[in-house]
């Protein structure tokens, strides 16, 4: 397979990175419950998000809150973190796969809410669970270029809505166990909302550089997930095993071409499940002692799930820590990012 695309940063830095928590928790065991009926008639056993998936309980929004709310309060801590007052802002760029509406984009509700500078561009990138290391790939290249010196990517998402007509249809007398198992991966799903700000590193002592990566795309495989607002439908040993593939392939190419990824302080992955992890953890000989899960407490949150864990890690890791984002998105595309510490 071809195709594959090295990029590398030369003054951009990652200056902050937050997370915001839906506070309603979902047990698994509640799922369970909701599908009790279902499951007996088609001969499934209860506790399969724990069991299979590893997933034990994820997040809501609280009724009145919005992924977009959630979004514009992940992005307003990390201007707060860094240090940025919104009117130094160039770009937004909103990565959430929720959405309200077809248009205008998520971004200017956003972008208004913090109060950005009418110099400020503002955008979606919808890439699936990829969307947010897309963003920060490209707010990189334009910081590197000197359009902008400073970028916020957000990412708010809600899954309730969507569970909730899955559940609904997966009861219905008609449903198949085939049906079932297409529309599993929905239940692994969970809410949540992430930002970061990323600006010039040479202007920031003490910020974390990025600094490069790969990125390649497997697009024959852009049928084994589709999601929709009522519903995701996923071939998953198929999603598995083409995502295995591209993971491989783009990282022996990486090595290839002088990235020496072998012996990382941390591997932040996107949280999808314990098949997935331990399949790319094997698959590359990761020390899984480096791979943080949060998945079994959020679920999948998409796009959110990488810099989530990236914001929870961040309290753990030293200046000078080699961190590698390792996000996969249906479709199927895959991007690996080294930031430095």
């Amino acid at each position: 397979m071809i195709g594959n695309a090295t990029f590398r940063h030369t003054n951009t830095a990652l200056l902050a990175v937050t997370s915001v928590e839906a506070p309603v928790i979902v047990p698994s065991a509640e799922f369970d419950r909701g599908l009790g009926s279902a499951l007996k008639r088609l001969g499934l056993s209860t506790r399969l998000l724990e069991r299979v998936a590893g997933i034990k309980e994820r997040r809501w929004w609280d009724k009145g809150t919005t992924f977009v709310d959630a979004a514009m309060e992940a992005g307003a801590k990390a201007l707060a973190a860094a240090g940025i007052e919104p009117g130094q802002v160039g770009m937004l760029i909103n990565t959430s796969v929720s959405r309200e509406n077809l248009e205008p984009s998520v971004a200017v509700k956003i972008h208004h809410g913090l109060g950005l500078p009418s110099s400020a561009v503002n955008f979606d990138i919808t890439n699936a669970c990829l969307g947010f290391l897309n963003g920060i790939n490209l707010a990189a290249n334009m910081i590197d270029g000197g359009q902008i010196k400073y970028a916020v990517i957000v990412n708010g998402e809600d899954a309730q809505s969507t569970q909730e007509a899955t559940m609904r249809r997966l009861n219905h007398p008609d449903t198949t166990r085939d049906d079932f198992m297409r529309e599993f991966a929905t239940l692994t799903l969970g809410s949540g909302a992430a930002a970061a700000v990323i600006g010039p590193a040479d202007a920031h002592t003490g910020s974390h550089r990025v600094v490069g990566g790969v990125s390649r795309a497997g697009t024959e495989h852009h049928e084994l997930c589709v999601g929709g607002v009522d519903g995701m439908y996923t071939d998953a040993k198929g999603l598995m095993d083409g995502g295995l593939d591209l993971v491989e392939s783009a990282w022996h190419e990486a090595q290839a071409d002088n990235w020496d990824w072998a012996n990382m302080d941390r591997y932040v992955t996107h949280q999808v499940s314990t098949a997935h992890t331990n399949a790319i953890v094997n698959a590359i000989n990761l020390d899984p002692k480096k791979v943080p899960m949060t998945f079994p407490l959020w679920g999948n949150v998409g796009p959110a799930s990488l810099p989530m864990t990236l914001a929870a890690e961040s309290q753990t890791l030293n200046s000078g820590d080699r961190v590698l984002c390792m996000g996969v998105g249906s479709g199927l595309n895959t991007t690996m990012m080294e930031l430095v510490w």
